[in-house]
């Protein structure tokens, strides 16, 4: 039960806005062994933790990628993909595609979106409400500190409070998650030996420099965390 949210404008207005503003939690297993999001690759060119590697190690654009998973999306559980081309001279185009909706992949025109164990948008009220903080937060982001904007979406990130009751979640998850509702419903899960153990933030402003912010829990231990930033300018 993971979450993102997003927002992305190709061409602010303002040389104070930000061209992506971006906010996501992965949940899974406290035990599950991890590491934390480095750069890697022949010159260190690569950014990330668990990833699908294809697309980065490769020349393709975000559509044509998705298009090519696309052809064999059948094969795989359930899963969604966001590919994204940021190119401050060509502009920045962003993708999705949902193996559980529709056949081709979409370019996605600028805005806002949110995105959980469904297809990008759908209405679940945890979904709802985070995006609603996260909104908040992105309206006040030109007039805010970097460090400021990144502690409040990491404020959102971390909201445990439950959004209930939501049929859609009770429906998908059915047996497994009716003793953990309450937890799961949240934006941020804690549960005993599952639950949020990543808060990832990234920031592109306009002029392509991006703040990579990684906050991990450490040692299975809710109450012990590690943050991490990088910095760097996207190439043309």
């Amino acid at each position: 039960m993971c979450i993102i949210f997003f927002k992305f404008d190709p061409r602010p207005v303002s040389k104070n806005a930000y061209r992506l503003i971006l906010a996501a939690n992965r949940d899974e297993f406290y035990h599950r062994p991890s590491k934390l999001a480095d750069f890697w690759g022949n010159n260190s060119e690569i950014l990330s933790g668990e990833l699908v590697t294809h697309f980065l190690t490769s020349d393709m654009d975000s559509l044509s990628y998705l298009k090519k998973v696309s052809t064999e999306g059948h094969l795989y559980n359930g899963f969604n993909l966001i590919a994204a081309d940021l190119s401050t001279t060509k502009g920045d185009v962003v993708c999705y595609y949902g193996n559980r909706g529709e056949p081709e992949p979409v370019v996605l025109t600028p805005g806002t979106y949110g995105l959980s164990n469904a297809l990008l948008e759908t209405p679940w009220r945890k979904l709802c409400f985070g995006k609603q903080l996260f909104m908040e937060v992105v309206e006040q982001s030109e007039a805010l500190p970097k460090d400021a904007l990144v502690s409040r979406l990491l404020d959102v990130l971390n909201n445990e409070e439950a959004q209930l009751p939501d049929p859609a979640i009770e429906d998908q998850g059915r047996e497994y998650v009716q003793p953990i509702l309450s937890k799961y419903a949240a934006v941020c899960v804690r549960c005993s030996t599952y639950g949020t153990r990543t808060n990832t933030i990234i920031l592109v402003d306009a002029d392509g420099h991006v703040t990579f912010t990684e906050r991990s829990m450490l040692d299975h231990d809710t109450s012990r965390w590690e943050t991490n930033t990088h910095e760097f300018t996207l190439q043309s």
